[in-house]
């Protein structure tokens, strides 16, 4: 059987079942040995149950990936902020180099006009005929005393037009050099502080990919807690209503037995089946599940599906396997509406078919049916996730495989 969304209800699997005991005479410690073997299996687990399990899985690999994601991130972060710091190290060198170099060059610049002033003073000399003028004084002197004081002068102001001269072209070059120096230092200062603000937008970009990693991974965890919370509770009420589950099987063990101690005491035992019978297919469908053992990945267990889910749709008609009698038509939790026929002995052990989740039963019970009589409409009642027939064989209330006793075509 298949779990409807939403709805918590599990139905107890093994050798328990919703009909009739194999044997009337089968007492309480039977039934008892049996529940306490298959209290641990369910049927299956919900819809929602599962659904967490799928998130739980899901968010366990996403983990890992989000806490890579956010570590590298923040060594992003680490590594930007440190170039940002060296960047921002490497302008304010530079601009102290570009500082020095200005100041050198308004010194180089200060030299360079003093110099351009004092040459321009020694041109106007010359250009008045100052050279002539000296060597005539020279010349024209009264004595040799006047001779030497003269020619000492003249030499002195050569040197100072020398220096002058001298003092202009090194000026200049330095000028020129500190210039230079002035602008490599500016540019230097200029991509070092580019660096820094490339490096800070760098790193402020890294922080705002750490920061959203780590939302992100705040948000997987929470989503990771609520999925185990959620899987938690529905484990809880998964419990809670396998505990139900029990209590109606002992129920309806109990009515079967009564029931078919009340046939055997009034003289109808039920008929006795050939060796070899066969069933009539119950439905027009196909096969949606089969019989057998399957594992629960939300409890860890094995668990035994105990019939064969038939697709069909919704009203379908739903035919009596065999004669017999209507041993059980009802309400039975999971089950939805719920039909079971007992179809009498069948090699020393009791036979009996049952019909789950349909739409409408069109039996009561007690009531006698014929092979291929109408008896109900395919549903989706109880624990089912869409339009079908739960059909189930039992012997001796044992589940037993229903393709072993239906035709080969499921026809």
């Amino acid at each position: 059987m298949r779990a409807r969304p939403l709805l918590l209800i599990l139905l107890v699997l093994a050798n328990l079942a919703w009909t009739q005991p194999a044997d009337p005479r089968e007492d309480k410690k039977r039934i008892d040995a049996e529940l306490a073997q298959t209290g641990a299996l369910l049927e299956t687990a919900s819809a929602e149950a599962q659904h967490a399990l799928t998130r739980l899985a899901e968010l366990n690999q996403a983990l890992p990936v989000a806490r890579q994601r956010a570590a590298e991130a923040r060594g992003a972060v680490a590594a930007a902020e440190n170039q940002a710091a060296a960047s921002q190290r490497q302008a304010e060198a530079a601009q102290a180099v570009w500082q020095t170099a200005s100041h050198r060059y308004d010194v180089a610049a200060d030299r360079v006009n003093e110099g351009r002033v004092r040459l321009g003073r020694f041109v106007a000399v010359t250009y008045q005929g100052g050279d002539i003028a000296e060597f005539n004084a020279i010349v024209g002197s009264a004595g040799p005393a006047e001779f030497m004081m003269r020619a000492e002068y003249a030499r002195k102001i050569a040197e100072h037009k020398k220096e002058a001269v001298d003092g202009l072209v090194g000026a200049l070059w330095d000028a020129k050099h500190v210039s230079n120096e002035t602008g490599m230092a500016k540019r230097a200062a200029d991509a070092a502080v580019a660096a820094a603000k490339a490096a800070l937008i760098e790193a402020a970009q890294a922080r705002d990919e750490a920061e959203h990693s780590a939302r992100d991974l705040a948000d997987l965890v929470s989503r990771q807690q609520a999925a185990v919370a959620g899987a938690e509770s529905h484990r809880s009420d998964m419990l809670e209503r396998y505990e139900e589950v029990k209590r109606e099987s002992e129920r309806i063990a109990a009515e079967l037995r009564a029931w078919e101690a009340a046939q055997a005491q009034a003289g109808h035992p039920g008929p006795v089946l050939q060796p070899g019978a066969r069933l009539l297919m119950p439905v027009r469908g196909w096969k949606s599940s089969d019989f057998g053992q399957r594992y629960d990945p939300y409890y860890h267990v094995w668990q035994l599906h105990a019939g064969m889910d038939i697709a069909a749709g919704g009203g379908e008609p739903i035919y009596a396997a065999a004669d017999g009698n209507v041993a059980s038509a009802g309400w039975r939790g999971g089950y939805g509406n719920y039909t079971c026929l007992s179809h009498g002995s069948y090699e020393g052990r009791n036979m009996s078919t049952c019909y789950a989740h349909q739409s409408r039963i069109l039996v009561n019970h007690g009531q006698w049916v014929s092979r291929g009589q109408l008896i109900g409409r395919v549903g989706t009642t109880g624990a089912s996730t869409g339009n079908h027939l739960h059909f189930e064989v039992r012997l001796n209330g044992n589940p037993t495989d229903p393709e072993d006793w239906l035709p080969g075509c499921l026809c």
